[in-house]
């Protein structure tokens, strides 16, 4: 079942992962890789924030999720929340 779309209803200051976004969506990687034009291993790494898109995949992420750049975070969910214990 295809997400419903609401990727722009995302209420002012928040953020979402692009995983998240493409997730809303109600796309698989694979699919969103495809309407973006890139790979999915290339996609991976976006979501992952091993790499990064430059500005026209960037243009075409947008048109493909539904929401602007500024409301994306490329970087894995888990950044800087976690911590090494010893």
């Amino acid at each position: 079942m295809k997400g419903d779309g609401s990727v722009s209803n995302i209420p002012n200051g928040m953020r979402l992962s692009l995983k998240t976004a493409r997730e809303l969506k109600g796309l698989k990687q694979s699919e969103a890789a495809k309407l973006i034009g890139i790979s999915t291993d290339t996609l991976g790494n976006y979501e992952r924030g091993k790499s990064y898109p430059d500005i026209p995949v960037l243009r075409k992420i947008e048109e493909t999720y539904g929401v602007s750049y500024d409301k994306l975070i490329f970087l894995p969910l888990d950044f800087g929340l976690t911590e090494n214990i010893v």
